[in-house]
């Protein structure tokens, strides 16, 4: 792999985790072939649901929303950092279950 490929993956890697669903989806029709970036798409997909179940909570128990949010945000920024380093690296909690996810 040329290294124009490997920063067009580590891009496309980081981008699937920053924009969480649309990242997801760019990568599944952009570099659905690339394991690289398709781990960390599942990992942006990952994130999103966790969006999801974070915004139910609050609706639920309001006092868990700020501490939710605090915690989702940590993951999510080690998720890009680890999506930057140019290999797979299993982000804390969201990681394993990234790979447990088939496409």
């Amino acid at each position: 792999m040329s290294k124009q490929e490997n920063n067009d993956n580590i891009i496309f890697a980081w981008l699937a985790v920053f924009f969480t669903i649309i990242g997801f989806l760019i990568a599944i029709l952009m570099k659905k072939e690339n394991k690289y970036v398709m781990f960390y798409a599942k990992q942006g997909l990952i994130l999103f649901i966790g969006q999801i179940i974070i915004w139910l909570l609050s609706g639920i128990f309001g006092w868990l929303k700020y501490p939710l949010l605090i915690f989702w945000v940590i993951l999510w920024a080690m998720a890009w950092i680890n999506s930057l380093s140019g290999e797979e690296r299993n982000t804390w909690l969201i990681g394993d279950l990234a790979r447990k996810i088939k496409l």
